[in-house]
């Protein structure tokens, strides 16, 4: 009878020592600490070279890269930082309103007086109204199709593509684009290219041009900031006032008085990999999974500032969100 005890506690105690092993296995560690949520990056706290982000985007190794109104362009690679500006760099001027990265991996910063800065990874070259066909030196969005055109959208000039041999401007004067300001250029997947303006919306198939504004289409303003497209093809247009959604056939407004919208002001849009629609507006982000919103503002969440000028999301699908305050990263 005693050895049967014995054999009894001695298969507890070693049960026990292996849901202890395995537990502490699963355990945090300091070499794989638990992630928070929330993490804001700014001056103070990193290398972030200037607090006001206009531009995010990431690349195919996971760097992430932050245009600024006046400190440059700043990489992050997860754990360091660096610094490109007209002291270190062949970038042309501080002032980065867009980026695009394209097949090659060669980064395009658009900027505000000084054109188009092309970086190699070790070369720059920048394309200027002087020195080029772009149609003007105030670049506020780029894009690049299939066949790795680079089409910039230009303040108060049109847009500019170029197949990196040739030059070409559409404009008011020479095509239906909608308005010179071009704000936001995003491709479907049939190649048509979507101009949002301060005139609404101009589509261009490499022929003709269709424009959608406020008095021949449901779209919500005829300022728009931002486009994005997801994957059943719908277009997803932020404006001054309110988001629109185009399916091809029929149009649907989101406000702040009909949906959770957080502000009308929608400055940018992201859609991640389950098809939710993340706003980025001056009220905070909002996020939209077709049915529900979400809110998240600096008074509920780790967003350091309610104005959000940029959405990037990476592989991981971590939000990068570039605003006035800095950038804040949220995971979930």
């Amino acid at each position: 009878m005693l050895k049967k005890w014995f054999s009894l506690i001695l298969a507890a105690l070693v049960m026990a020592v292996f849901v202890f092993s395995a537990c502490k296995k699963k355990s945090p560690t300091q070499s794989n600490p638990p992630q928070p949520t929330w993490i804001t990056y700014d001056t103070s706290n990193s290398g972030l070279a200037d607090n006001e982000v206009r531009a995010v985007a990431t690349d195919a190794s996971g760097n992430k890269w932050f245009g600024t109104i006046l400190g440059g362009v700043s990489k992050f690679d997860n754990t360091n930082w660096t610094t490109y500006n007209t002291s270190n760099s062949g970038l042309v001027t501080n002032q980065v309103w867009a980026i695009a990265i394209d097949a090659s991996g060669d980064k395009w910063f658009g900027t505000w007086e000084g054109g188009v800065s092309k970086f190699g990874n070790t070369n720059w070259t920048t394309y200027n109204a002087s020195n080029s066909g772009l149609a003007n030196n105030r670049v506020i969005a780029i894009a690049i199709d299939a066949s790795g055109n680079k089409w910039f959208g230009t303040y108060g000039s049109g847009v500019s593509k170029f197949d990196n041999t040739n030059w070409t401007t559409y404009n008011t004067s020479n095509s239906s684009l909608a308005h010179n300001t071009v704000w936001a250029i995003a491709i479907d997947a049939s190649g048509n290219k979507w101009f949002g303006t301060e005139g609404g919306v101009s589509k261009f198939n490499n022929t003709n041009w269709t424009t959608y504004n406020t008095s021949n289409s449901g779209l919500a303003d005829y300022h728009v900031w931002s486009i994005a497209i997801d994957t059943s093809g719908n277009k997803w247009f932020g404006t001054l006032y309110g988001v629109s959604k185009f399916d091809n056939i029929n149009w649907t407004s989101y406000f702040t008085w009909n949906s959770g919208l957080a502000s009308n002001y929608v400055k940018s849009i992201a859609i991640d990999a389950s098809g939710n629609k993340w706003f980025g507006t001056y009220g905070g982000v909002s996020k939209f999974d077709n049915t529900n919103w979400t809110t998240y503002d600096t008074s509920n969440s780790g967003l350091v500032d309610n104005r959000v000028n940029a959405i990037a999301i990476d592989a991981s699908r971590n939000k990068w969100f570039g605003t006035w305050g800095g950038v804040s990263r949220f995971r979930k």
